[in-house]
C-alpha cells in the first residue's frame, strides 16, 4: 500500500483510533500457530503501541516474528479498522507510558488510580510494542464504507 492511500485510510479511521479501547492482535505462536489475542492500545498519531511483560508467550513470538495484523471495531455503529505492519518492541522499565494512558480510555478517578497503582507494584518491566501500520482499510458500514466485494453484490462496485 503507498503511503497516501495508507494516510487516507487512517485519516478516515481517527475517530475510531483514538476511543476504542480494545484490539485484536494476531500473529504467529513460536510454534508457528496462528494465535489472536484481545489487548488494550494507544495509537499516537503514527502507530499502535501494545504492551506485555518479557516472559509472556507473545514477546517471544514477536521477537522471531515481527509481521502482525490488528483489527480495531466497533458494533455499533459497525466499524472496522484492519491494520499489518511491524512490531517493534522495546523492554522499559515499569509500566509502558502508554499501556497507562490506554487504560484512561475506559477508566477514570479512583479505579485509574487504583490500576496504574497496581501496574506499578505487577510490573518492575514491561515490553513496549509499537506497530507502525504499512497497511490499512477501514469500513464503516453505516456510512457505506464497504468492503470491495461487497460494494460489487449490492451493485455500487
Amino acid at each position: 500500500m503507498d503511503a497516501k492511500d495508507l494516510k487516507a485510510e487512517l485519516d478516515a479511521a481517527e475517530e475510531i483510533l483514538r476511543t476504542a479501547t480494545l484490539a485484536r492482535l494476531a500473529y504467529d505462536g513460536i510454534d508457528g500457530t496462528p494465535r489472536v489475542v484481545p489487548i488494550g492500545f494507544l495509537w499516537t498519531g503514527t502507530g499502535v503501541v501494545v504492551a506485555t511483560h518479557p516472559t509472556s508467550p507473545k514477546f517471544a513470538a514477536l521477537k522471531a516474528r515481527p509481521r502482525v495484523a490488528l483489527t480495531i471495531d466497533t458494533p455499533s455503529p459497525a466499524r472496522s479498522l484492519l491494520l499489518r505492519g511491524g512490531a517493534e518492541i522495546e523492554v522499559v522499565d515499569g509500566p509502558v507510558p502508554e499501556y497507562l494512558e490506554a487504560a484512561a480510555k475506559s477508566m477514570e478517578g479512583e479505579e485509574l488510580a487504583a490500576f496504574e497503582r497496581s501496574c506499578r507494584e505487577t510490573y518492575d518491566v514491561m515490553a513496549r510494542i509499537s506497530i507502525a501500520p504499512d497497511w490499512a482499510r477501514y469500513f464503516d458500514f453505516g456510512a457505506g464504507r464497504l468492503p470491495s466485494f461487497l460494494r460489487e453484490l449490492i451493485g455500487e462496485g
